[in-house]
């Protein structure tokens, strides 16, 4: 039944993201928070979906953590849904993204378009001047800028070695850091088709004040996001 559920479930969604893709393309003629609204209309349309079709349930917690306004969001990264869910209370939000993505079709755009920020892995510190420069820039027209700091998907309960991005920003920009917990992977796999029934949870965690020194930080960051993930996995 899960099986049979879960290919329901992909079928409707690349339905939707089709029907979404055609009705947003004129879109890129316009300002980016044309598409940027779609996009979060995308992404609660797939919410929908997932909960009808899988009982795959979307919770988000913590919106009192976020701050008003521009942010700076480590988030725990363990599946596709990740990057759309959160958009439901991050309306001007810009990830970051890696620069493979834009070679996806339609998507590529559109995440240009949004003004997503894009790495090159292979750019060494070059890429890290241009992270910063471009973060800063998203941060001073009040973007919430996510990043997640181990740099890809990792499978619940696992836990990546985090990237010296997340700590540049946090020094350059003097901007508290709120970290994102999730368990999302037990639900929705970062490979294959099985979506699980359960609840999924998005949880804001009081942020990380700026001025810590960079050993500190990061050890406070990956302690505060993968205790969190781990507690949402044991519920």
């Amino acid at each position: 039944m899960i099986l049979a559920r879960s290919i329901l479930f992909v079928g409707l969604f690349y339905l939707w993201s089709t029907a979404m893709a055609l009705c947003m393309a004129p879109l890129l003629l316009g300002p980016s928070r044309w598409v940027l609204a779609m996009a979060r209309l995308w992404s609660w349309g797939t919410v929908v979906l997932v909960q009808a079709a899988c009982n795959v349930r979307v919770e988000i917690r913590g919106r009192e953590h976020l701050p008003p306004g521009a942010a700076l969001i480590a988030a725990k990264h363990q599946c596709m849904l990740d990057t759309m869910a959160p958009l439901e209370v991050l309306a001007n939000a810009s990830y970051v993204m890696r620069k493979e993505l834009l070679r996806i079709p339609f998507y590529g755009l559109f995440c240009s378009k949004a003004g997503m920020i894009v790495v090159d892995r292979e750019g060494g510190s070059g890429a890290l001047r241009k992270l910063i420069a471009d973060t800063r820039e998203k941060i001073g027209h009040g973007r919430q800028v996510v990043i997640f700091p181990e740099g890809h998907r990792m499978a619940p309960g696992m836990t990546g070695d985090y990237k010296p991005g997340i700590a540049a920003l946090y020094r350059d920009l003097g901007l508290p850091c709120t970290p994102m917990a999730t368990n999302s992977g037990a639900h929705w796999p970062a490979h294959g088709i099985l979506r699980r029934p359960g609840l999924i949870v998005y949880e804001f965690l009081p942020a990380i004040p700026p001025g810590l020194h960079r050993g500190e930080f990061m050890r406070t960051l990956k302690a505060r996001l993968e205790s969190a993930s781990t507690a949402l996995l044991e519920r």
